[in-house]
């Protein structure tokens, strides 16, 4: 699997994205040979389970020029790197309470040489900041996840889709939204990519 596969999805990258795209197979393979980000296994189907599921977010929606978008216990970068590489003019800032993992992204990034990131050792509730949309892959379970960035919306919405949370999750999630009292809608990722993997997959869009 390499960069190709995110070029069939996203066929109107500029000549930087196709670079920067590139890059990421050398420096994750870097990283996670040091820091345990993916399992080894894993590691060589980056451009299908890590990269592609993450920009699964901007076939639901394209961000804006000047939207910010918070990334909640990013890990290794996921999705806010593959997100701010596909929409530079976007401000992604990206948290995480594991400090070696987010200097992974800060290295990654500016290896990259992304303008448009922020990486932060934190946990969501210390971040004082309000965003257009939260974005976060499968942290933990939704009524969980929701008192941690509640509050952290901007009013105005400019987009197609209100400011809220776009949560890329897999599996049954009936009773995690019904459990979390949630005004939730399930985007099945089938609708944007044909590959096996993402069968059982959805964004849970939760607007503010």
């Amino acid at each position: 699997m390499t960069s190709d596969l995110i070029l069939h999805y996203f066929p109107n990258l500029s000549e930087k994205q196709k670079v920067q795209f590139a890059q990421l197979d050398e420096q994750y393979r870097f990283w996670n040979a040091r820091i345990n980000l993916i399992s080894r296994k894993d590691i060589d189907m980056l451009y299908l389970h890590h990269i592609l599921h993450s920009l699964a977010i901007a076939k639901a929606i394209s961000f804006l020029p000047g939207e910010k978008i918070l990334d909640v216990g990013t890990g290794g970068g996921f999705p806010g790197i593959p997100l701010s590489i596909l929409f530079p003019e976007s401000h992604f800032h990206l948290v995480d309470s594991i400090g070696k993992k987010i200097k992974v992204v800060q290295e990654v990034s500016s290896a990259c040489g992304l303008k448009n990131l922020t990486a932060t050792h934190a946990r969501a509730e210390q971040i004082n900041d309000k965003f257009n949309f939260v974005v976060s892959r499968a942290v933990t379970r939704l009524s969980e996840f929701y008192p941690w960035i509640e509050g952290k919306f901007l009013k105005e919405s400019k987009n197609t889709l209100q400011n809220g949370i776009l949560y890329l999750k897999g599996g049954d999630l009936q009773d995690e939204i019904k459990e979390s009292n949630l005004k939730a809608q399930l985007i099945p990722l089938t609708d944007y990519f044909v590959e096996d993997y993402f069968e059982t997959k959805f964004i849970v869009y939760i607007p503010q």
